[in-house]
């Protein structure tokens, strides 16, 4: 607390809220098994560097934030994939040729729909919400990316089904032969809390978009898969170093320029990105959790979020990934590279990786230091508008936006199809 009173960062208490939103029930009344899904995407292949198996972008990223880790500690996709998802959104994904293919990340999506719908429906959740002091409001808005806490709810159900999709690009390294039986094999490995505790979230986030995983598995007698002692000292040395850099900017910031915590913050955003957050304020010699990974007593007993979260989600993925009939389908890119005036549908893109806020922020941030003023963007939608000047205006702002490590399309990837069954509310 703050010498006023006022809440300030603070992850166990901002974790304690959230928990206690949660623990009477966040999914509280079962979930009905989802109607069958028909989907269609389209694939490309990625395109690696010269004599490397990572791609510009997935290089770039290495080298600049994931120190010290080596290439031949990541393993890439081989291909990404776009579709729109049952709720008409688009989306973007990556898959290897040897592993599981593109059924993970179209059912992950489809899991996260169906989580959200759920989160949605709980009436009794939303009450807890609606009773929540501005004490614990100005709790959450100082310690997390999110501030709402449906929002970060929300994000904690993605995040968890970007861990998922991500893991099973290094399924040829465990001995699970099927979507649902990775997913299982994952939370019996206790590889979800590995992500929630020794990841950061930016390290989860980034390189999910660019379609690329830091770590190496190894089987153990009982079946379970593990990271390697190699993978484990590497992210570890990564989270170390990603603090240090905080810490340091805001020393800088706070001890030599005289600014104030709040001001530091505004003023060094692009040197902090995400982690201005969760680790420029995290108190020195202090190890970061991740807030729904830490255990609380409410209730008469013992409760962690992660936990509920993971369970449901696996539950949920294990339907939806043999229920969704998949098809990939041939459409022709928009490049745009004419010169001309933009017109009205010019102005409107999607960014179907954009996850979080911090995405809404990076993303507005590239239009406007090229700028291009950036008329209204929803997270939801993954729906942009923008004022750019000509077709081969917006051309290079696509470009400035995939070197952030996002995918933005001109329009929504392919037209959602139905499901064999329409899903009745309660199914979605």
């Amino acid at each position: 607390m703050s010498i006023d009173g006022s809440p300030r960062y603070d992850r166990r208490a901002a974790s304690r809220v959230l928990a206690g939103l949660a623990q009477p029930g966040l999914f509280a009344t079962p979930i009905p098994v989802p109607a069958a899904r028909r989907i269609e995407y389209t694939c490309a292949a990625l395109r690696p560097e010269s004599n490397s198996h990572l791609t510009f972008s997935q290089r770039l990223y290495l080298e600049r934030f994931m120190r010290p880790c080596r290439p031949y500690q990541v393993t890439s996709a081989t291909h990404r994939i776009a579709w729109t998802d049952s709720d008409g959104i688009p989306n973007t994904g990556h898959f290897r040729s040897d592993g599981l293919g593109p059924l993970v990340p179209i059912a992950m999506r489809e899991t996260v729909l169906t989580l959200w719908h759920a989160l949605a429906a709980n009436s009794a959740l939303a009450e807890r919400i609606s009773t929540l002091g501005l004490r614990e409001h100005a709790l959450l808005a100082a310690t997390t990316t999110d501030h709402e806490p449906m929002d970060i709810l929300r994000v904690g159900v993605e995040a968890t089904g970007r861990a998922l999709a991500q893991h099973a690009l290094l399924a040829r390294q465990t001995p699970y032969r099927s979507a649902a039986e990775f997913a299982e094999g994952m939370r019996d490995s206790g590889l979800f809390s590995s992500v929630a505790t020794r990841w950061y979230w930016e390290l989860q986030a980034s390189t999910y978009r660019r379609g690329m995983i830091p770590v190496t598995l190894a089987t153990q007698p009982d079946g379970t898969v593990r990271y390697t002692a190699d993978s484990v000292a590497t992210l570890r040395a990564m989270k170390d170093s990603t603090i240090e850099d905080a810490h340091n900017v805001m020393r800088r910031a706070t001890r030599v320029e005289g600014l104030s915590v709040e001001d530091a913050i505004a003023k060094y955003h692009d040197d902090l990105d995400l982690i201005s957050r969760q680790y420029a304020l995290l108190p020195s010699n202090t190890r970061p959790a991740c807030l729904a990974a830490m255990p609380h007593h409410l209730g008469g007993g013992h409760y962690t979020l992660l936990p509920l979260v993971v369970d449901q989600f696996v539950t949920v993925f294990g339907w939806l990934a043999g229920r969704c009939e998949i098809t990939e389908v041939s459409v022709e890119l928009d490049e745009l590279t004419a010169d001309g005036e933009a017109t009205a549908e010019d102005q409107v893109f999607y960014v179907p990786d954009m996850n979080c806020k911090h995405c809404v922020r990076t993303i507005t941030g590239v239009l406007e230091s090229m700028g291009i003023k950036v008329v209204d963007i929803d997270l939801i939608s993954k729906r942009v508008v923008a004022e750019f000047r000509s077709p081969r205006n917006r051309a290079r702002a696509f470009e400035a936006i995939r070197d952030g490590g996002y995918n933005p399309a001109a329009d929504k990837p392919v037209a959602i199809d139905t499901s064999t069954t329409a899903p009745s509310e309660t199914a979605v």
